[in-house]
């Protein structure tokens, strides 16, 4: 006889995942010139018969990583034992829960390190609700209810920018064509640009080559890091364009390099060379700091929010008139109820979102959300791409796949979120096989740890 016990979550396992991505200067930017790229990593599993599990994980640069680890371990008691059909039914009560403790939420709150292993963990809950379902997440969130949708946000500190009754308009409005929509979007993808030509530590030739081979993979935006140095950008910029000729657009990107001034003295001087938005110019907190440059740069568009720490700061940037481009990310807020909230935000105010990716599985997952958006939200693919880098997804069991510069849709049930074992094994910080022997070479030679 069949036990009528429900199913729980029975464990709520962590991971500290590095790549050596320093090595080649993979990611290298003004702000953060040798970043390891790695995730702070959660598995949930439980006892139900299905056997599915959830993945989900805060992507980092390296040292640091165990402490977002245990961050995540942090909130483990608030997750063992639930239910797991209550919990893939509700998601948003886990997120209210986990954002409503009041001492862990005093680190933040909602900010920091806490909030990003909230995120993990939410993000967690979400890739076994689509599991369980049978569905890539885009597609499950695309085929909710509105209201099920709006009442999985939390609109406390929003109702001056966006309301309940704003969101359900919204996202009922957006069910007009969205057939046609998923048609197109399963045949054609959603358009993509890639920064793999341009990061900062990459010489000339390298950069020519990389951004001739992307036009030719059929992206029509690439992008370039900037902020180190004023004259060895320019050249850079000119190489680029030469390499990809005026009817590319090319972003530049300072990585939260500058003051107010001098981010909008050295946007002008890259001006000449027809750059698409200068992306995080300054302090990523600074919202009137962003108005000011957009203001002064113009037409040059500005663009942030991959750093936004939460919903409430994306409304300020929205109401300042701060941003032409709003690139929200993945796995730096509080999960996919929060980005809920971002998408809606952005939709109310008409900004478009262009999602920021890259990292350690960022791309595999900021997908499914801009899929989403696409479908039940904005409803236009006009002036949005998601970033691609061309990194690190062969360790993902359902990588990204580009095709003719888009993103094809996933189709495989969940979040994409999960990484394959023998990479877990080899990439995990001390004791997996890479680093364990990095550590004996580093020994053999005297160098340090």
């Amino acid at each position: 006889m069949a036990s009528s016990t429900p199913a729980r979550v029975t464990a709520v396992d962590t991971y500290d995942i590095r790549f050596p991505t320093s090595r080649e200067l993979d990611g290298s930017d003004a702000m953060n010139p040798d970043p390891d790229y790695s995730a702070a990593y959660v598995v949930l599993r439980t006892d139900a018969a299905d056997g599915h599990e959830g993945h989900g994980f805060a992507f980092t640069i390296g040292r640091g990583n165990d402490v977002q680890v245990a961050a995540i371990e942090a909130l483990r008691a608030h997750v063992l034992g639930r239910p797991v059909d209550a919990l893939c039914a509700d998601p948003g009560a886990l997120s209210r829960d986990l954002t409503g403790d009041s001492q862990l939420r005093w680190l933040g709150p909602e900010k920091g390190v806490m909030h990003m292993a909230i995120g993990a963990v939410v993000n967690a809950v979400w890739d076994l609700a689509a599991r369980r379902a049978g569905k890539p997440l885009w597609r499950l969130l695309a085929d909710a209810d509105p209201e099920w949708l709006v009442g999985q946000i939390d609109f406390r500190y929003l109702t001056d920018a966006l309301t309940p009754d704003d969101a359900l308009t919204l996202l009922r409005r957006a069910r007009e064509g969205a057939e046609e929509r998923r048609a197109r979007l399963l045949e054609r993808g959603y358009p993509a640009y890639t920064t793999s030509p341009g990061w900062l530590g990459y010489d000339d030739e390298k950069l020519t080559r990389l951004a001739r081979r992307a036009v030719a993979d059929g992206f029509t935006q690439i992008k370039l890091k900037v902020g180190a140095d004023l004259d060895d950008d320019i050249r850079r910029c000119r190489t680029a364009r030469a390499a990809v000729g005026p009817d590319i657009r090319l972003a530049v990107d300072a990585n939260q390099r500058w003051d107010v001034a001098e981010a909008i003295r050295w946007t002008k001087a890259l001006a000449p060379f027809d750059p698409y938005w200068i992306e995080e110019p300054t302090s990523p907190d600074d919202i009137l700091g962003h108005a000011a440059i957009r203001r002064a740069v113009a037409p040059v568009r500005v663009a942030t929010g991959e750093h936004a720490q939460n919903r409430i700061v994306v409304k300020q940037l929205l109401q300042a008139g701060a941003v032409d481009v709003l690139q929200l990310d993945a796995a730096r807020v509080g999960g996919i109820n929060e980005n809920l909230a971002i998408l809606l935000l952005a939709a109310r105010f008409g900004v478009p979102v262009c999602p920021h990716a890259g990292g350690v599985g960022l791309c595999e997952l900021v997908q499914h959300l801009a899929m989403f958006d696409y479908l039940a939200v904005s409803g236009t693919t006009e002036d949005r791409v998601i970033e691609y880098v061309d990194h690190l997804h062969d360790h993902f069991l359902d990588p990204v796949v580009i095709r003719d510069g888009h993103y094809t849709a996933p189709t495989a049930p969940g979040f994409s979120a999960a990484l394959r074992p023998e990479s877990i094994a080899r990439y995990t910080f001390p004791g997996g096989a890479f680093w364990a022997a990095d550590l004996a070479e580093r020994t053999r030679k005297g160098q340090p740890e």
